[in-house]
Order: structure tokens, then C-alpha cells, then sequence
């Protein structure tokens, strides 16, 4: 699966409101969070809106929110607004051997649609992703 960086930029925007406190957090706020050019924000940020994941208030003590808890929010719903529905490989006619490989990119694409539908912007904000050790969990391994 390939995610665009508007997509990166969208999950990252996201998420910096899912640990935000409460109320409304400027678009410069979570533009320097997130280190995001804010003109390709505001486009972001606009776009979730209108597909009813975000609130937004106007003035000084403006910005956005999330619609709804962040337990509630998944990677998935972020990624099909701002990358619309999935389509997955074309099923092609693979000649003799290979032709099991179809099955293997549709099984690809449902394994990486399944895993972006189950984690929510609350995993992400905290740290702690499902099936996944905690953060500070000294089993924990990670590459370098």
C-alpha cells in the first residue's frame, strides 16, 4: 500500500488533536506540532471537516476538533477521505504458475484494510497500538 504524503499529513493532524486537550487547537498549532506546511493543511483540515471528522470554529479562540472520541476514529475512516475507497489490484488473468498470485495481493490489501480499521487515533495518541507491546515495556524491541 502506498500513503500519500497528504494522507501522512492527515494522520498526523489527526492524531495531534486526538492528544490534544479539549477544545479547539489552531491550524498553526498543529501545523508546527506536526511540521506540516499550513497552506497543505488548511486543505487537509477542510476536507476532514467536511466529511464530518473534524469540527471547526472561526475567530481568536478558534480552530479544530475532533467529531467525535478518538476511540471512535479509526486510521481507516482518515485514509478513505482523503484517499477515497481502496481499489485494490486488478484481478488479471496470471498464466499458469503465478496465477495464485492474485490471491495474494487481494489478501494483502484486505490484511492492510483490516489493520487500518482497527486501530483508532486513541492508540495513536497514547502510544499504544493493539496486539503491540506498551511503549516502555522492556520486551519491547524495536530496529535501530
Amino acid at each position: 500500500m502506498r500513503i500519500s504524503a497528504r494522507t501522512q499529513y492527515a494522520l498526523r493532524a489527526a492524531a495531534e488533536l486526538a492528544a490534544a486537550p479539549p477544545g479547539p487547537v489552531p491550524a498553526e498549532k498543529i501545523a508546527a506540532a506536526q511540521s506540516i506546511p499550513r497552506r497543505f493543511l488548511d486543505n487537509i483540515l477542510l476536507q476532514l471537516r467536511r466529511a464530518g471528522l473534524l469540527y471547526s470554529q472561526r475567530g481568536p479562540e478558534g480552530g479544530y476538533w475532533l467529531a467525535r472520541p478518538a476511540a471512535e476514529i479509526t486510521l481507516a475512516d482518515i485514509v478513505v477521505v482523503i484517499e477515497g475507497v481502496p481499489n485494490g489490484p486488478a484481478r488479471g488473468d496470471y498464466p499458469g504458475v503465478a496465477r495464485p498470485l492474485a490471491d495474494v495481493w487481494y489478501a494483502l490489501r484486505d490484511h492492510e484494510e483490516t489493520l487500518l480499521a482497527e486501530i483508532t487515533l486513541a492508540h495513536v495518541a497514547s502510544g499504544v497500538l493493539p496486539g503491540r507491546p506498551e511503549p516502555d515495556d522492556p520486551a519491547e524491541t524495536r530496529p535501530v
